[in-house]
């Protein structure tokens, strides 16, 4: 059981310590630190495209551990138990992020030079910047929804 409870922890500390370093650290850092903001948003970009799929292990991981858990310690594995509900919108999230918004911001990237030097009114900017704002509400949403996670998980942990 402890170690059920391992992955638990470990999964959702994966996760969202990577949401965190991603959002306060590396993306910021790119943007001041490399020459230009084309080079910036590609790294940023790539490294987004890695944590989504670390999240996906990680949620995943999560819900086997979290039924398998709930399973051995109360007789049911609690489906639709709040802490599970919330990580499969968290899934859902991070999967249209990683399979809908990043490819057309990607094909938009590629299809542009560089955004700094593209006037305010283009079309393609206009939809790289408004697909930017959609991922970032995602990735935010996804990090609030991972702190209720944390919370509800570490009740439920102290319980037993």
């Amino acid at each position: 059981m402890s170690f059920l409870r391992f992955l638990m922890v470990l999964s959702l500390v994966v996760w969202i310590g990577g949401l965190i370093f991603f959002a306060f650290v590396l993306a910021p850092t790119a943007f001041q630190v490399l020459p230009n903001t084309h080079l910036a948003g590609n790294v940023v970009g790539r490294a987004l495209g890695k944590l989504h799929w670390i999240a996906i292990f990680s949620g995943v991981l999560f819900l086997i551990a979290s039924v398998l858990y709930s399973y051995l310690t109360q007789g049911s594995a609690h489906p639709f138990a709040m802490r599970h509900v919330l990580i499969c919108l968290m899934l859902g999230l991070t999967l249209f992020s990683q399979f809908w918004i990043i490819p057309r911001m990607d094909t938009l990237r590629a299809s542009v030079s560089d955004f700094a030097t593209v006037p305010l009114d283009n079309p393609a900017r206009i939809q790289f910047d408004a697909l930017h704002v959609w991922s970032t509400r995602v990735e935010g949403a996804v990090l609030l929804l991972g702190l209720v996670v944390v919370f509800l998980t570490a009740s439920a942990l102290a319980k037993r």
